[in-house]
């Protein structure tokens, strides 16, 4: 099997995702990925007529962000027509998951030099705004397994774990650290590209969602974001924390932790990351940095929803033929405290090598960039720390999780 080289890695900064009030809630959602490509292509000086295919991951695939807009984005780029798009969408982990598929191109064989991307606009797209809900409108699917929110599933992972309210927002807490320690010291620099206007101007260039102001009792002042909707008759007169219970009836009562300071913030941001075969990179010129070492997806109960980066991780390993100890640092989405949680609990991962710069409870979560942006930031990292390898994992809707390791060159 050939080898995926990853050239480079950019990203937009990540803009508050509220339609008139982020400062990239004026761009259309093409020309934020369209900006990635033209980034990566002014960096690194390819030929945009030999990439053999853009694949994008992208949540709510509906209005300015329908029509594939992976070709679109090209288009927009002002590329010529030679690089094709495809668009998927595999929930939270769609942008990870790009990559992955732009890498099993080039380590099949079957491509020489591929890009794999991610977008999301949630303050012109907002999450839901495809119309799917929880299970797509399916009263067949919502018998065998009632989809409730993932806010629930994530307080249900909380109480069965042991997880209080103030672990979930110590976690937070210290995301919001290392990010404004992150911001300070410049360590995002080498990905971020900043946003410019059709006049010129910059539109943002640094990371809006980030509270460093953040304090524990500032946290524990906020009310859970769940309760009231978890506890209100859905169905009948059945709730969704009833519909969860009767799966997991060894909890008896869900205890409500997660709040709008201890999930992911809503922010649009734009990531890609150019990846090469070993023969185009020598032949070209090109640098690499690194190297896709193995991928991996796991599928977990659809209920409790958001535990499969444990199993995903544990298969990603034995993949690589490596073991937690063998990598340096991690990338566990924060989609909620309790799920970088109870992965570094079932894993064995020591606390200081996760989210290192901090995460999306800090940062921000661009749906389906997300997974994109986080590796890069993860390469970034181990080449300031001059390390070697590290490993990406995101839990993602309907019980998945998907996991990336890569290793510098």
């Amino acid at each position: 099997m050939a080898e995926a080289l990853i050239i480079d890695a950019v990203r937009t900064p990540r803009g508050e995702g509220k339609r008139g009030k982020g400062a990239l809630s004026e761009t259309h959602p093409q020309e934020l990925l369209a900006h990635c490509l033209n980034a990566l292509k002014e960096r690194v000086g390819f030929d945009a007529a030999e990439v053999e295919d853009v694949v994008v991951g992208c949540v709510s695939e509906v209005g300015e962000q329908g029509a594939c807009i992976a070709r679109l984005a090209v288009l927009a780029a002002g590329w010529p027509f030679e690089p094709t798009g495809v668009t998927l969408n595999r929930f939270c982990g769609s942008g990870q998951q790009a990559v992955n598929f732009a890498a099993m191109g080039v380590m099949a064989g079957q491509q020489h030099l591929t890009i794999g991307g991610g977008v999301e606009s949630m303050s012109r797209c907002p999450m839901g705004s495809d119309g799917g809900g929880l299970d797509g409108g399916n009263p067949h699917l919502a018998q065998m397994h009632p989809m409730i929110p993932q806010g629930i599933s994530a307080d249900l992972i909380a109480t069965l774990e042991g997880f209080s309210r103030q672990d979930c927002d110590q976690f937070a807490y210290e995301s919001q650290m290392k990010a404004k320690a992150a911001a300070a010291e410049g360590r995002f620099k080498r990905s971020l590209t900043p946003v410019r206007g059709d006049d010129g101007r910059v539109l943002l260039d640094h990371d809006e969602h980030p509270r460093p102001q953040t304090t524990l009792e500032g946290l524990a002042k906020l009310e859970p974001s769940f309760a009231i909707a978890g506890r209100t008759p859905i169905v009948g007169d059945v709730s969704f924390d009833e519909m969860a219970l009767r799966r997991y009836k060894q909890a008896r009562e869900i205890n409500h932790v997660h709040t709008a300071g201890n999930s992911s913030g809503i922010v649009d941001g734009a990531a890609a990351v150019l990846i090469a075969s070993p023969d185009y990179a020598r032949a070209h010129g090109l640098k690499p940095r690194a190297r896709i070492r193995a991928t991996a997806t796991a599928g977990a109960e659809p209920v409790i929803m958001l535990t499969a980066p444990v199993p995903a991780t544990l298969r990603c390993l034995k993949k690589a033929g490596m073991t937690v100890g063998d990598l340096d640092l991690f990338e566990i989405n924060e989609a909620f405290a309790s799920v970088p949680l109870k992965v570094m609990r079932d894993c064995g991962i020591d606390r200081e090598r996760v989210n290192v710069n901090g995460g999306a409870i800090a940062l921000g979560h661009p749906l389906g960039a997300t997974g994109t942006m986080l590796l890069g930031t993860l390469l970034d990292e181990l080449e300031r720390r001059d390390l070697t390898a590290g490993l990406v994992t995101m839990c993602i809707g309907g019980g998945m999780g998907v996991a990336t390791i890569i290793e510098r060159v």
